[in-house]
C-alpha cells in the first residue's frame, strides 16, 4: 500500500473530526453571536442577530413562566416566607428597628422630631384632651374615688399649725373684725326694738337682787347710754374695744380654737354631705371651666421644649433598653400568631403586587447579549464544550466508516 492509499485512508476520519467539531462550535456560538443585526442594502442578512438575541423576549417570557410555575409558587413563597419569619429572625428584626428608631432619634433630625412630637403634645392636651374631658364630666362616678380619697386622706385630717393658726387670728381681728367694724356691729345691734326686748327679758326672767335692779333702774337707759358712748366718741370707744380684746386674750383664744379645729370634730352626716358637695363642685368645675382651663394651660407650654426634654429622657432611660427585648418578643409572638392564621391569604396578594415575573422578564430582556452569553457559559461550559467534542468525535467516527469502505472496496 503506498502513501496515496494511506492518505485517502486517514483523509476522510480527519476531515470528518474537524468538520464535526468545528460545525458545533459554530452551531453553538451562533445561538447567541451575532449580538446585532446586519444589514446588506438595507436587508437584514439571515441568521443575524443569534438565536437568542432575536428571541430574548419570548425566552424571557418562557423563563418567567417557567420560575414562576415551577419555583415560586404560592405554596413555596409560603414555606420561603415561614423560613424567614421565624419567632427568632422576627424578634432581631423588631430589636433592629426599635434600636434603628432610637438612633435615629438621637442623630441630627432630633429637632425636627421634637417639632412634630411637640404639635401632638399640643394637639393632644389642647384639644383632644378637654373633649374628653367634658365627655368624661358627665359621668356621675368620674373621679368619685380620687376626691373621695384626698377627702379622707388629706382635708379631713387637716389641722393648722401654730404659726398658721396665729396668722389666721390675726387677720381675723385685724382685717375682718377690727375695733371699729365691732363697734357699728354694736350699733346696728342696739336698735330700740333690740332694747326695749332685752329691758323686757331682764325685767321678767330676772330674780332677787337682779330683779329689783331690772325693775328699779332696768337696762334701757344704760344700753341707750352705752349706743350713744358709741356714736359720739368713736376713737375712745374703739380704743376700749381693742383694750377689751387684748384684757380678754381673744387672740390666744382664737389661735387655741383654730389650731384644735378639724373637719373630724363634725358630725358624720356633715361631713359625709360636704364630702359630696366638694365632689360635685369639682365635677361641675371640671365640667365648665377644665377645658378652657387645659386650653389656656396649653398655650403656656414651650411643647417643643418639652418634647426635646422628653426624647432626651427616652434616650438616657435604662427602663427603655430594657424593654427592647420583651416588646420585640411580644410584637414578634403577635406577627406569629397573624402568620399562622393569615399567611396564605398574605401570599396570595403579595405575589401580585411584587409582580415577580414581569421583574424576570424586564431583567432578561435588558440583559446585553454578551452578559447573556458569559452567563450561560458560566453555567454549563463544561456540557457545552462536550457537545462539540461530540460532533467532533462523530465526524471522526463517519469519515472511519467512510475510510473503511473505500478500503473493504
Amino acid at each position: 500500500m503506498d502513501w496515496s492509499d494511506i492518505w485517502l485512508l486517514l483523509a476522510p476520519p480527519c476531515v470528518g473530526g474537524v468538520i464535526g467539531y468545528f460545525t458545533n462550535d459554530l452551531a453553538i456560538k451562533m445561538l447567541f453571536r451575532p449580538y446585532r443585526p446586519y444589514y446588506v442594502f438595507k436587508r437584514r442578512l439571515p441568521l443575524t442577530p443569534g438565536l437568542i438575541p432575536s428571541n430574548q423576549s419570548r425566552l424571557a417570557r418562557r423563563v418567567a413562566d417557567t420560575i414562576m410555575g415551577s419555583l415560586l409558587t404560592p405554596e413555596e413563597m409560603e414555606k420561603l416566607a415561614r423560613r424567614l419569619l421565624q419567632t427568632e429572625r422576627t424578634k432581631q428584626a423588631i430589636r433592629w428597628l426599635l434600636e434603628l428608631s432610637l438612633d435615629q432619634i438621637q442623630s441630627r433630625n432630633q429637632a425636627r422630631t421634637a417639632e412634630i412630637v411637640g404639635k401632638v403634645l399640643q394637639d393632644v392636651f389642647g384639644t383632644s384632651l378637654p373633649r374628653l374631658l367634658r365627655v368624661w364630666a358627665r359621668r356621675e362616678d368620674f373621679l368619685k374615688a380620687q376626691i373621695d380619697q384626698i377627702f379622707d386622706q388629706v382635708l379631713l385630717d387637716f389641722q393648722l399649725t401654730p404659726e398658721q393658726a396665729q396668722q389666721l387670728s390675726n387677720w381675723l381681728l385685724i382685717s375682718v373684725l377690727p375695733p371699729d367694724r365691732l363697734r357699728r356691729m354694736l350699733i346696728d345691734f342696739l336698735t330700740d326694738r333690740n332694747i326695749h326686748t332685752i329691758d323686757e327679758i331682764f325685767r321678767s326672767r330676772t330674780s332677787g337682787t337682779y330683779w329689783v335692779v331690772a325693775n328699779l333702774f332696768g337696762v334701757r337707759n344704760s344700753l341707750t347710754r352705752l349706743r350713744s358712748f358709741c356714736l359720739d366718741e368713736r376713737d375712745i370707744t374703739n380704743a376700749r374695744i381693742a383694750e377689751l380684746v387684748e384684757a380678754l386674750n381673744v387672740n390666744p383664744r382664737l389661735q387655741e380654737i383654730f389650731q384644735q379645729m378639724t373637719l373630724q370634730q363634725l358630725p358624720v352626716a356633715t361631713v359625709r354631705e360636704l364630702r359630696k358637695t366638694i365632689r360635685e363642685a369639682v365635677r361641675g368645675y371640671i365640667q365648665t371651666l377644665g377645658p378652657d382651663l387645659l386650653k389656656g394651660l396649653s398655650t403656656t407650654i414651650n411643647w417643643q421644649m418639652l418634647a426635646t426634654q422628653l426624647l432626651n429622657r427616652l434616650q438616657n432611660s435604662q427602663v427603655i433598653s430594657d424593654s427592647l427585648d420583651p416588646v420585640s418578643e411580644e410584637l414578634a409572638l403577635i406577627l406569629e400568631r397573624y402568620l399562622e392564621r393569615d399567611l396564605e391569604n398574605l401570599v396570595a396578594q403579595v405575589i401580585p403586587i411584587l409582580n415577580i415575573d414581569q421583574v424576570i422578564i424586564e431583567r432578561v430582556s435588558a440583559t446585553n447579549p454578551r452578559d447573556l452569553e458569559i452567563a450561560v457559559q458560566g453555567i454549563v461550559r463544561n456540557e457545552l464544550q462536550a457537545i462539540v467534542n461530540l460532533g467532533g468525535i462523530l465526524g471522526f467516527l463517519i469519515g472511519g466508516l467512510q475510510a473503511a469502505f473505500y478500503y473493504f472496496q
